[in-house]
């Protein structure tokens, strides 16, 4: 029994990045005898298993055969006989097919040390099209290393855009798209997972509210940038840079969605995208299986960014109506997430990425007052039930107003 380092661990030690797991393949073994070695299994698909003191993943040397459509569409095989070359040949680029034995000795059969030399993502074999995760694959290590100077190679690209045509990307389960995606708007860059998916015309399959915003013109006044696409994208990248939570960012994905629905007589303005926004990010959101608190911040960015934005002319009244909205008397955590959503949208345009936006102090202004109010009192007064709501929001409207 042989064991070895494989995959991302290998790649980012050679890259000198910290590396925060480690898997392993076992050559020569069985499941009994990795059973009596102490070994947990947890793998249905195929052999994997848990090591009884570390807890990293020991997987048996496998191969496999194509034999449906799709991600499960694969038999696997993994015995003794199986070697480390046949394991890494099933494996979708150079960079992820390299090995070190237990000396520290790199096996690398397929070049992946120089595509890594030469910041190039490339496919190990023609096998690369059978299975679709490869696509979401590619496009999240090219968001992730796309700052190392990564690209992918032109034949790579050619094989991504075939496994779209040929339909073998429909077959993606929604799980596996939004678990990419999750993980993809973690990353320092993460404009560039969906860059690579409209690329390979991939975006029009698994997020066509996103790619239908490409084209879409918008007033150069306000967005010198034009294209509503170019726009979201931008503004996700200035949700990274401050530094908000993936949520937010999925949220900055989504708020511009009910623009792409504009009638064409009415561009480049948008009257009511807000409104219209609201049926396909929950389309999105449901297809997708997007977790709720996600999808209502999302819905919550859709439906109010252009009240924010417009936070100095706002009424006290309708001020009062974005506060609720938020939740912001319960969870002002939640409007911190608007407001930097909002401010993410508003940077995103060209040539305005550094403008101060001002909107975020007269909202939290309007929350302060607002929560200087004591609900108590009305019920001390006498009201009941309805009268203490209505008294209580004449009371805040009052208190904002003043400010």
């Amino acid at each position: 029994m042989q064991t070895y380092l494989v995959g991302g661990a290998v790649r980012d030690r050679l890259l000198g990045l910290d590396i925060t797991e480690r898997d392993w393949v076992v050559v020569g073994a069985t499941p009994d005898r990795m059973t009596a070695a102490g070994f947990r299994p947890v793998g249905r698909d195929f052999p994997v298993f848990l090591h009884p003191d570390t807890g990293e993943e020991y997987a048996l040397a496998r191969t496999e055969r194509k034999a449906g459509r799709g991600y499960h569409g694969f038999v696997f095989h993994a015995g003794p006989e199986v070697s480390l070359s046949e394991d890494l040949q099933r494996r979708d680029l150079t960079v992820n097919a390299m090995a070190e034995d237990e000396g520290g000795r790199l096996i690398d059969p397929h070049d992946g040390r120089t595509d890594l030399a030469n910041r190039v993502l490339r496919h190990v074999s023609p096998a690369f099209v059978e299975d679709p995760v490869r696509l979401l694959r590619v496009a999240r290590f090219y968001a992730r290393f796309r700052p190392l100077g990564f690209r992918v190679a032109p034949e790579t690209l050619q094989l991504l855009r075939r496994m779209v045509d040929n339909g073998e990307v429909d077959h993606l389960v929604p799980e596996r798209v939004w678990a990419e995606m999750q993980r993809s708007l973690a990353l320092d860059e993460p404009q560039h997972f969906f860059r690579l998916l409209r690329d390979t015309g991939a975006l029009a399959r698994l997020l066509p509210e996103l790619d239908a915003l490409f084209g879409v013109p918008q007033p150069p006044r306000h967005h010198p940038e034009i294209d509503t696409g170019e726009h979201t994208l931008m503004a996700l990248a200035q949700a990274v840079r401050l530094d908000a939570s993936p949520a937010v960012r999925f949220a900055v994905l989504c708020h511009d969605f009910g623009k792409a629905l504009t009638p064409v007589d009415k561009l480049p303005s948008h009257p009511g995208h807000e409104a219209a926004g609201v049926e396909p990010v929950c389309a999105a959101c449901e297809r997708l299986g997007v977790p709720r608190a996600w999808r209502e911040l999302a819905l919550l960015v859709t439906r109010w960014h252009l009240h924010v934005h417009r936070a100095d002319q706002l009424r006290p009244a309708k001020l009062l109506d974005l506060l609720q909205a938020a939740d912001a008397f319960r969870r002002p955590e939640r409007l911190d997430d608007l407001l930097l959503a909002c401010e993410a949208d508003a940077r995103g345009r060209t040539g305005l990425e550094d403008r101060h936006y001002a909107p975020p102090a007269r909202v939290r202004q309007a929350l302060t007052a607002a929560a200087t109010v004591d609900a108590g009192r009305f019920a001390a007064e006498g009201l009941k039930g309805p009268a203490i709501g209505a008294a209580l929001r004449r009371a805040r409207i009052e208190a904002i107003d003043i400010v």
